[in-house]
């Protein structure tokens, strides 16, 4: 049974950060077991499939150039093709210094989630993630808590789909009000800044120290400091890079 921490009863809408695994899906197939990752633009039913518009990005052209074989290699997928200029970095990826190429793909609708979320009130607020054999969904809704479990619950049994809240933020006034936009970030920046988020590291008194997030993370404190240094400047002036 879906599980939310405590809200006020007086929302608007609820934001929703979800944590998804679904079955015969190319890119977590794709992502599992190769470097770099994707960013989901959208997915429209083109013609009885779905087509896609994604980016693709990895910490080097070498890295990059393995997910994209991996991506027409996969026997998940109909038809792929680069939208964009081979290894730009400036198309809204989640690291500046990745490497990126746009791809749009077509492959059987029955094999997305998207129509099964959205069809059910799920707006998505940010690019879908793909990483190491996961979807990371940020998406809005005006439903109350019951319904939003109820549906959850529709989506795991039609899709036969793992869905897990990573986290749930009321929205009292307008849909991004009070909230932090974590699409700015990069994706270690996004990792640590959540974790942080969630262990309420922002609570007062804290309840988990700078030190056991890094040693969670196997990174030094230093580092770890450094990446919430530039991920809160972000957030606080998103047009600092």
């Amino acid at each position: 049974m879906t599980r939310f921490p405590s809200i006020d009863e007086q929302v608007e809408g609820s934001r929703l950060q979800l944590d998804i695994w679904h079955p015969d899906c190319w890119t977590l197939e794709v992502t599992a077991d190769t470097p770099g990752g994707l960013l989901g633009h959208g997915v429209y039913a083109i013609d009885g499939k779905a087509t896609g518009r994604f980016t693709a990005y990895g910490r080097s052209v070498e890295d990059l150039e393995v997910l994209v074989d991996a991506v027409e290699a996969s026997p998940l997928i109909d038809d792929v093709w680069e939208a964009d200029q081979h290894y730009a970095t400036d198309v809204g990826t989640p690291d500046p210094e990745n490497v990126t190429t746009g791809l749009v793909v077509q492959y059987e609708l029955t094999n997305s989630i998207n129509d099964a979320l959205v069809s059910r009130g799920f707006i998505p607020d940010e690019p879908v993630r793909m990483t190491d054999g996961r979807e990371y969904w940020t998406v809005v809704t005006h439903e109350d808590r019951e319904t939003i479990a109820d549906r959850l619950d529709e989506i795991r049994e039609e899709k036969s789909a793992s869905v897990r809240i990573e986290s749930m933020r009321s929205l009292h006034s307008g849909l991004t009000n009070g909230v932090f936009r974590t699409d700015c970030l990069s994706e270690r920046q996004r990792e640590v800044f959540e974790l942080a988020r969630t262990r309420q590291y922002y609570s007062w008194p804290r309840e988990v120290s700078a030190a056991d997030l890094a040693a969670e993370l196997d990174i030094s404190e230093a580092t770890l400091l450094e990446h919430l240094r530039k991920a809160e400047a972000k957030l606080l002036d998103p047009e600092t890079r």
